[in-house]
Order: C-alpha cells, then structure tokens, then sequence
C-alpha cells in the first residue's frame, strides 16, 4: 500500500558509477516541495531496493537512508490533502563517488550531487486521497 516503502529496479547503469542516489519528492505539497525519501551510496550493481524498509540509517545492501522533510530516515508515505492530487518524483542518480554524509538530509544530498552526477533520470505518478 501507500504507507509501505515502495520496491525500486533499474537497469542501464553506467559503468563508471561509484553508487546510485535515489530521491522522491512531492513538488505539490502545500509548503513547496516535500522529500519523502533519500536513499544514496546504492551500489551500483544492484537491482533495486526491496520493499518495507526500516527507518535505519544502512540498509542490508550497504546502501544509506538521509532525513526526509519530516525529519525521519526512512520513506515517508505520500498524504496529500483530501480532495487533491499531487506529483511524486522518484530521481535515480548515477554518481562518480561514496556520498560521505554524517547526517543526510536534502540540502547536504543536493551539495553532495553537484558536480558528481553522470547521468539521472526520473518517474512521476500521481496520488489522490
């Protein structure tokens, strides 16, 4: 369901990849845009991230969880307001290094990224409460 992390696969990494990046997004939300998971330093020869993950800071595959906008590490689930439906942004990054973040949050991520990003690419789906 909604409040379940999502399972992730991908496929076409380039082969200088050090580790992927992994961020979703709602620009819709009511104070701007609202990040509702950050996963970085995924290894580059995985086939995605299972799903029902816990709010740890490593996951089993070596990959790390950063802070979303609430604040929590872990994916946190899309709850727009009743009535409205709003844009969920998954961003798959393909990076030239490890990410060496103590605390990750968007900010720190988004630094992290410049400059080191070989290729994205990105997936938008709609929920509606």
């Amino acid at each position: 369901g909604a409040s379940e992390s999502p399972a992730v696969a991908w496929s076409g990494v380039p082969n200088s990849t050090k580790s992927l990046a992994l961020i979703l997004d709602d620009p819709d939300a009511p104070n701007g845009r609202f990040t509702h998971w950050i996963v970085f330093n995924i290894p580059p020869d995985s086939h995605g991230i299972p799903q029902a993950q816990t709010n740890s800071k490593v996951l089993a595959n070596g990959a790390q969880q950063g802070q979303n906008s609430a604040g929590s590490r872990n994916y946190y689930p899309p709850c727009p307001p009743i009535g409205t439906t709003h844009r969920y942004v998954f961003r798959l990054y393909a990076v030239d290094m490890d990410i060496s973040q103590p605390t990750a949050n968007r900010e720190s991520i988004d630094w992290a990224l410049t400059g080191h990003t070989i290729a994205s690419t990105e997936f938008t789906t709609t929920f509606k409460r």
